[in-house]
């Protein structure tokens, strides 16, 4: 075995792939086996690896950044709580955001031990995002709900074996609180069987190298990454850069929540100031720190270097300056369901800080809704329960050399849309449209991409409609004189046509057969005054269709007849960074 600290490069590289090709499979077993369409069709879940301090060391490749900080807060709240007692075949499960680690109830975290040579050498652990874990609304995922009680079953950190014995009691009470029993129990048995094959896998590993060699191979790891940041961090000129932007309302009577930031740069040190964020609020938007924490972390990987390892070192690279009690570090019983919806805004204002100093990397304002949509009902064909999620994707930021993204998930999540196939194959709904927004994508030299507008009809039967929606009232704002993107909606529609708009956030909401609601998310905002467009680009956007002739014609005016410039925040209805943004 090599002595400590003298691991050559091409020996880690191998051995870090080694460690990824563990969580990914941990990842595949989870998507292949998991009974949920959330889980097997849009890979709502994350699988990783951790030493035995906590640290958090892979990250699986298609894993969620959102992610990133929790699995990290689970093996912190599992050291301190269990410490010596923990013991192999142990798994550990918990969800709750303020007292396990989590960022909301539905995302359920499994971990379990791996020893060598009778020591504690690291975890294994995922997440998966249930489609219900109990709570005042269906899909636990609703608009409203003003604190943690409502919003599901909170698990703190508990064993859910046993030196390898199902604590069978513990299993129970979870399943009874928690709608579609047989589903959840298969997407648990699913994080069972993926924590348990890469405790195998790596054991495999040290087995073939030995404990120390792998304890070693996690530092350099860490050591290595946590170097790379801060050498991307210190090519980043000094100064102070400062955004504001705010979230359209919180589903109980708080609109435009302000999240401010201040980043002050300095050499290879890096802070990021939520100072001027306002307080917590009543509805279920809130950020727990470790939240906060991966919206950053991810944001400065992205436009500083995407290729960086998701682990601990990029922690270590970032001082974070968070209030306690504000709305990006919040506090118990503060309701945090919809807390991605919020880190895409995080994700907007670190962006928008930083634009100046990094034009080539920065984007418009992407879709940042995370759009969500649940229906249950009493499927007529087995007169069983269903619960049918989703996330919907819309538009990315233009870039600078490169139009947005048409309908995809951005930023934290990485998450795929459900196929109309699966859909009506596993519910008793009709999908009658599933197209990119017309329109939709803010003009510029590059255009924001297009949101997605989804139609969904119940067959046979009455269904109840939850939809969570941000960005429907400030839009996706563009970026040196872009154009923002264009809002969302939700929509109820009857069979002649007549339309009936629902509040951004709808909650139980009754569809018969002769209704459908209407899911149509945001666009994004372009990169570039629109004037600056080349001819060749204006005349793909209108054979494409995705743009009318008479949105081309009021957006992109004659560029003989406009003088240069631009800067960013080309949605004046937005805050805008500060006229010295970079000092």
């Amino acid at each position: 075995m090599p002595e400590a600290n003298v691991i050559d490069p091409i020996a880690l590289e191998i051995s870090w792939n080694g460690l990824r090709s563990i969580a990914d499979e941990c990842f595949l077993t989870i998507m292949r086996s998991a009974f949920s369409t959330n889980i097997k069709e849009r890979h709502d879940h994350s699988t990783a690896i951790a030493d035995a301090r906590g640290r958090l060391i892979v990250q699986a490749e298609n894993a969620l950044p959102i992610h990133l900080a929790s699995m990290a807060g689970l093996m912190t709240r599992i050291l301190a709580q269990y410490g010596e007692t923990i013991a192999p075949d142990d798994i550990f499960i918990g969800n709750d955001p303020h007292v396990a680690g989590g960022t909301h109830l539905p995302d359920i975290n499994l971990a379990i031990p791996v020893f060598g040579d009778g020591r504690l050498v690291g975890f294994v652990a995922n997440i998966v995002h249930h489609a219900d874990v109990g709570g005042a609304a269906i899909g636990s995922m609703s608009g409203g709900l003003d604190e943690i009680y409502k919003e599901g079953l909170r698990i703190p950190i508990v064993r859910l074996f046993s030196r390898g014995v199902l604590q069978d009691d513990m299993m129970r009470l979870l399943l009874l609180n928690m709608r579609l029993p047989e589903e959840r129990k298969g997407d648990l048995n699913a994080q069972i069987a993926a924590a348990r094959l890469g405790e195998r896998r790596l054991r495999e590993l040290m087995a073939a190298s030995g404990p120390g060699y792998v304890e070693e191979v996690f530092d350099q790891i860490v050591e290595r990454t946590n170097r790379r940041m801060r050498d991307a961090i210190s090519r980043l000129p000094d100064g102070e850069y400062a955004f504001a932007d705010v979230m359209d309302d919180d589903g109980a009577g708080t609109e435009d929540i302000r999240i401010n930031l201040v980043i002050r740069k300095s050499g290879e040190r890096i802070v990021f100031d939520f100072e001027g964020t306002d307080a917590q609020v009543p509805g279920n938007f809130n950020l727990t720190f470790n939240a906060t924490q991966s919206a950053v972390c991810f944001s400065l990987k992205a436009l500083l270097d995407p290729e960086v390892p998701n682990n601990q070192g990029i922690f270590d690279a970032v001082e974070l300056v968070a209030p306690l009690g504000s709305f990006v570090n919040c506090v118990s019983p503060a309701a945090v369901a919809l807390r991605a919806n919020t880190c895409q805004r995080v994700v907007d204002v670190v962006i928008g800080a930083l634009a100046r100093a990094l034009p080539a990397r920065a984007i418009g304002a992407a879709n940042g809704a995370n759009t969500s949509a649940v229906f249950a009902g009493i499927d007529p064909r087995t007169r069983r329960q269903y619960v049918y999620l989703e996330t919907l994707g819309g538009g990315m930021g233009a870039r600078a050399t490169k139009d947005g993204k048409d309908g995809v998930q951005v930023n934290i999540t990485n998450t795929s849309n459900l196929p109309v196939e699966a859909i009506e194959l596993e519910y008793p709904l009709r999908v009658e449209e599933y197209a990119l927004v017309e329109d939709s994508g803010g003009a510029g030299t590059f255009r924001g991409g297009l949101g997605i507008r989804r139609t969904i009809r119940p067959v046979g039967h009455e269904c109840e409609f939850n939809g969570v929606g941000e960005r429907f009232r400030h839009r996706p704002w563009g970026i040196f004189g872009g154009d923002a993107g264009k809002a969302g909606r939700f929509v109820i529609r009857d069979r002649s046509g007549g339309e009936r708009r629902l509040a951004p956030k709808a909650s139980g909401i009754r569809l018969r057969p002769d209704m459908a609601a209407v899911m149509e998310t945001p666009g994004a905002g372009g990169y570039g005054p629109p004037r600056d467009r080349d001819e060749a680009l204006l005349a793909a956007d209108l054979e494409s269709g995705k743009f009318t002739p008479e949105f081309v014609a009021a957006s992109y005016p004659n560029p003989a007849r406009e003088a240069p410039g631009g800067r960013p925040g080309g949605d004046r209805s937005l805050p805008e960074p500060c006229e010295e943004c970079s000092r």
